[in-house]
């Protein structure tokens, strides 16, 4: 990502969706508003978010017949003459369940990417998605978009480690990433579970016990056996889950050791001079 996107979309996000107040931008979205049949409006196939809550289509559905909606959606134009709906899905739902027939829209022209970009950034700074949704849009960033983590986090306001602990909760069971999307498990109990042998038995007993985060790592911890049979000595939940990327990215066993404050060490175990060369080759060193 260049320099100049990266200023588009620390600044850029406000006017895209229509929360800058500057006057450059004020008449910018007086030229740009219109009322639109809520038939001519589409969601967006990419939009991070995919579960709507009833109750709160339906709260927000009486709200929009009592006052109407306040808050125009954010829309690309589309080839037929109808839209696609950038931002604001929630509420262009809502609006149908009120009876709404036409809705304030801003028109903005937008490739794909920034309209993942904004999707993702609306969502995330109004608290809409859960950590899957989180997930999965970074990974179509990171893959389609060709963007680093760092500069994923830059982009979004987000620490790179936050990106990367999120995205290995795509590593869990298909059953285990329902349990999360349906809020039985929080993010912060389901990244205990990671690097376990069976974490879609460890997610039942959490969820029946009414676990902390706390008490599901420890559970974790408990069933997560060493190669001597003993019980492994304590380490948290993400230094687990990155022994473990590391591991199936590397194809070899990798150990992360914190000693103190001042640093620790990264052992990569390996039987044969091969897997040494291939592991100096993925470090991008050159052998013989």
């Amino acid at each position: 990502m260049t320099q100049v996107q990266k200023r588009r979309l620390g600044r850029g996000l406000a006017a895209l969706i229509g929360d800058d107040t500057s006057e450059e931008s004020v008449v910018q979205d007086i030229r740009s508003l219109r009322h639109v049949p809520v038939e001519l409006l589409h969601p967006n196939p990419n939009n991070p978010r995919k579960h709507f809550a009833e109750e709160d289509l339906n709260t927000l559905a009486q709200s929009l017949k009592d006052k109407g909606l306040l808050q125009p959606l954010v829309v690309r134009p589309r080839g037929d003459g109808s839209f696609e709906i950038v931002a604001g899905e929630r509420r262009w739902r809502a609006s149908q369940r009120a009876g709404l027939h036409d809705l304030p829209v801003l028109i903005r022209e937008l490739d794909d990417k920034e309209t993942l970009e904004i999707a993702l950034i609306e969502n995330i700074q109004r608290s809409d998605l859960n950590a899957l949704e989180e997930a999965r849009a970074f990974r179509q960033l990171l893959e389609q978009y060709a963007y680093t983590q760092q500069q994923l986090a830059d982009a979004i306001g987000k620490s790179r480690s936050h990106i990367a602990n999120t995205m290995r909760l795509l590593n869990l069971p298909a059953a285990t990433q329902k349990q999360i999307e349906e809020g039985s498990l929080t993010a912060g109990h389901a990244r205990a579970l990671i690097a376990t042998e069976t974490p879609e038995e460890l997610a039942d007993k959490i969820i029946k016990l009414n676990l902390t985060v706390r008490q599901a790592e420890d559970l974790a911890r408990a069933k997560a056996p060493s190669a001597e049979g003993k019980v492994l000595p304590s380490k948290d939940a993400d230094t687990r889950a990155l022994e473990k990327q590391m591991t199936e990215n590397l194809g070899l066993h990798v150990a992360i050791k914190h000693k103190d404050k001042l640093g620790g060490q990264v052992v990569i175990s390996y039987k044969t001079l091969d897997q040494l060369d291939d592991v100096i080759k993925k470090l991008g060193g050159q052998v013989g």
